[in-house]
Parts: structure tokens; sequence; C-alpha cells
């Protein structure tokens, strides 16, 4: 009985241990969508000669968090939704409920994530993945 006892715990301690640190948080998920947004704030900026002057990220809801393996290293597909506030230099604008679905990637130390886009470039049968660092 002791012994049993005595396994149930150490399961639990070495499946505690396994995922500590290996999943991505909210914290970490906004951050992504923010290097997301940002790229794409730049975009805009350049090509409609836009005067954005920032975002607000709030309300991040995340629904799904869906393990896999890109490259080699663990990774997930990570979706859910978020308000987003734009500022505008008169006013901002809000978008509520905004669907997100980004790609995470925990790098081989344990210590960094990284934020992956589709290529959109790469037609072959095998998808080729942009990679940015998360900070």
């Amino acid at each position: 009985m002791v012994r049993l006892v005595f396994i149930a715990i150490l399961l639990v301690l070495l499946t505690a241990c396994g995922n500590i640190g290996l999943l991505p948080t909210s914290q970490l998920v906004q951050k992504a969508i923010a290097l997301q947004l940002s790229q794409t704030q730049q975009q805009l900026n350049q090509q409609l000669n836009l005067d954005f002057q920032g975002f607000e990220i709030k309300r991040l809801a995340i629904t799904q968090e869906k393990p896999l393996t890109i490259e080699n290293l663990p990774a997930f597909q990570v979706r859910g939704t978020y308000d987003l506030i734009l500022k505008l230099p008169n006013r901002q604008l809000k978008q509520l409920q905004q669907p997100f679905d980004v790609y995470l990637q925990i790098q081989k130390e344990g210590k960094t994530w990284r934020l992956l886009l589709p290529d959109k470039s790469g037609k072959d049968t095998q998808r080729i993945w942009r990679s940015y660092l998360i900070q």
C-alpha cells in the first residue's frame, strides 16, 4: 500500500516537472500577438502613410493550446480572442473579440520562445517558417 502511494506521488511530481515552463503563458501569447501586430502596423504605415501611435491588447482569452513539433522542436498552436485598441492621433479604434491563431516554439535550451509565421512565398508541399524571438 505504501509502495503504491509512493509511486503515485512520484508520477505526479514527474508529470508536474515535465510541464514547468513548457506551456505558453497568456503574457507570452500577448507578446507574440503584439510582435505580429507591430510588423503589420509598420507595413501599413509605409504603404498608406498612416500615423498609428500604438495599440493595446486587452482581455486575451486562450481557447486552445495544441502541442506539435515544427522542425524537430516542440511548438504550440495557440488560438483564442483578444480586444484591440488602436491609437490614432485624434481618436482610438476598438476592435472587440479579434480571433488569433499563433504558433509558438520553445528553443532547445528551454529559456526562450519564438513566434513562427508560415512563409507565404513557400509553395512547396512542406511549410517554410519564419521565426521571430519574443522578448
